[in-house]
Formats: C-alpha cells, structure tokens, sequence
C-alpha cells in the first residue's frame, strides 16, 4: 500500500477538488475531528496509525494579523509598531488551539493542509494518553517528562520555532541560545 502514497502526493487532477474542498471547509468551525486523515502519506509520515487512540483534528488559522497597530503619537517613528507580535509560528499556533479541547490527549505532530487567500488549513494528530500508552514503544507518551509538550515547544513544529532543527557540526553546542553562548562562538572562532 505504502508504493501508492506517490499517487496522492503528485496528481495535478486533484487541484479542482482542494479548491471544492477549502470551500466546504471555511463553512465549518475552527477546530474539525476528523475520521481520517485528508494526506493519508503526510499523516502516516509523521507517525500515525490507524489504531485506537490516534485521531486526527483539522485546524483553520486566520492568515496576517501579526502586526500590531500603530500607537497615537509620543513615540519615535521606529518605535512606532512592534512587528510580529507571536513568538511562534502558524503551525504551532494550530497546534496548541487543536489540543486545547482535547484535554486527555498529547500532539504527536503535524502537517500543512492548505491556504487561501484567507486561513491557513493544518492537520493536527493527536494521541490519547491513556490508550496509546499501552502500545509497545508509546509507553512515554504518559511520562511526565512528556505532559504538556505542545506548550513547551517540544513538537517538531515547536522546535523549528526555537531554531532547535537545524543539522550540521556543532549545531546543539550552541544551544540554549545563539545570543547567550555569543561569546563562546566568538572565542571558537578566534583560536
């Protein structure tokens, strides 16, 4: 089954039907739960099954807005906005409003659905705690190490927005932040 994925991913035929789609999907509320995933091979990528306790919620973000307004006087012109107001991407955005209803469940991960000139569309999978744990090799989905990840940052989605996925030599050295080991990168860098 997993050689058919490739069909999914490349039939330009399919560009009518996302349009169809994102029509029907602006009429329905901001958080959906879904039967099943719409990219059956991003979803199963990304570590979904189709077993008890992994289900699958579609999230519609509102695109723009992130800069704030300008203030009435008594600022310098620089100073006059402060733009991007959101710490945090779009995806991790959608993430954290999918797991907000679901209080019994942790985000595993997720994948962008579709845009317009509007909303943004993500497919959030979520795993229910009490189940997936019994499952072998998910039994840290129950850790308390792992409760809450999705609002520290520890998703993939979350990471990206730390700056924490890069690849390379000595990439995790430079952690926790790029301006905090400054000096350390200077000083490697002089000798």
């Amino acid at each position: 089954m997993s050689h058919l994925y490739h069909l999914i991913q490349e039939n330009p035929a399919l560009k009518q039907l996302w349009r169809e789609r994102m029509i029907a999907w602006r009429q329905e509320p901001v958080v959906v739960r879904l039967m099943k995933p719409t990219r059956l091979d991003r979803a199963r990528s990304l570590g979904y099954k189709a077993k008890k306790g992994y289900f699958v919620v579609r999230v519609r973000l509102l695109r723009g807005g992130r800069m704030r307004e300008k203030f009435h006087g008594g600022r310098k012109s620089t100073k006059m906005r402060r733009k991007k107001v959101l710490g945090m991407n779009y995806q991790t955005v959608a993430e954290r409003r999918a797991n907000k209803p679901y209080k019994n469940a942790e985000v595993l991960n997720s994948y962008f659905l579709a845009q317009d000139g509007k909303h943004y569309w993500y497919e959030v999978i979520l795993l229910d705690k009490k189940q997936v744990s019994t499952y072998p090799g998910m039994r840290w989905v129950d850790a308390p190490a792992n409760r809450g990840r999705v609002y520290r940052g520890l998703t993939h989605a979350g990471r990206v927005g730390r700056s924490l996925s890069g690849k390379g030599k000595g990439y995790e050295k430079m952690r926790p932040s790029k301006s905090a080991n400054k000096w350390r990168r200077l000083k490697r860098a002089y000798n």
